[in-house]
């Protein structure tokens, strides 16, 4: 529900959005198959942790968000130089930070 939430905001705001993922192994497909500018993750997908991604996302050069209900001394180390926003957070942070990331491409 909140990828669809997610997914709404950033398309209305002009992003055009080259996939959704909840699972851990879709996400890591979508990484293999699509190219994107930036992408925002959850920290946890599925009950699982979603480091993998952030190690295909890191090796491809993408910048992320790491966006998580954990905080970051929670996931004690696991996205080490993430972008991080906090859930919940208002949507023009959310904006605010992935223009951010897309601007230092």
């Amino acid at each position: 529900m909140l990828a669809l939430t997610l997914e709404g905001l950033l398309v209305n705001a002009g992003f055009a959005i080259a996939g959704v993922a909840g699972r851990l192994e879709k996400a890591l497909g979508l990484i293999e198959s699509v190219s994107c500018d930036a992408a925002i993750v959850d920290a946890n997908l599925a009950c699982e942790s979603a480091s993998p991604v952030a190690v295909a996302l890191d090796a491809r050069a993408v910048p992320f968000i790491v966006l998580s209900g954990y905080s970051r001394e929670q996931l004690q180390g696991e996205f080490p130089g993430a972008n991080f926003l906090r859930k919940p957070c208002r949507p023009a942070q959310l904006l605010q930070a992935l223009n951010a990331v897309l601007l230092k491409q």
